[in-house]
């Protein structure tokens, strides 16, 4: 299925919110390495983390990397594509999503988001709110090369958390309150 998509600034940046913000019951999408689901269930108002990727072999990475972390007993693992076989609702949803324009044959499913990068980003804001608690948040990095745009955001309340330059572009996290 491809190659685990390894932390950069990205994963960084919305490590920090992971780190300050969520409680409760999380739910981190696209897990990959699993950086966002151990920095989550490593607090102690974290009470259970469902950490789900497209790709078997991210998932088996995180598992390896979740059981050195001693919080194995706190994260749960789901082979899905989004939504597509999670169930239930969360305090918390965490995405950094894949936002790169396809470049056909070549693309892997960690970081390529669609024909134009933000195909991905569009499934997942159109499905998340069915998963969310009450008063539930997402957390949310994307880039500039994704395309999305203030109107791709609707049906959301948007807090624009830090915004970073990186290279050619600018990494954005948000927190989203459905609205």
């Amino acid at each position: 299925m491809g190659e685990v998509y390894k932390p950069s600034e990205d994963s960084y940046l919305l490590q920090k919110y992971v780190e300050t913000l969520v409680s409760g019951i999380v739910l981190d999408m696209g897990t990959g390495s699993g950086i966002q689901a151990i920095s989550a269930a490593l607090k102690d108002d974290v009470s259970r983390v469902l950490a789900v990727d497209i790709n078997p072999g991210a998932l088996m990475d995180a598992q390896k990397k979740v059981v050195s972390s001693g919080v194995a007993n706190k994260i749960e693992f789901e082979l899905s594509d989004l939504f597509d076989s999670i169930e239930g609702y969360f305090d918390w949803i965490i995405f950094n999503a894949p936002y790169l324009p396809s470049e056909g044959e070549s693309d892997e499913a960690s970081w390529a988001g669609g024909e134009t990068g933000k195909e991905i980003s569009m499934r997942f804001l159109h499905e998340a709110k069915s998963h969310l608690s009450f008063g539930g948040s997402i957390l949310f990095v994307y880039s500039s090369h994704t395309g999305l745009m203030s109107e791709d955001f609707n049906g959301y309340n948007v807090e624009v958390l830090e915004e970073i330059g990186v290279f050619f572009e600018k990494i954005y996290c948000v927190r989203l309150n459905p609205s």
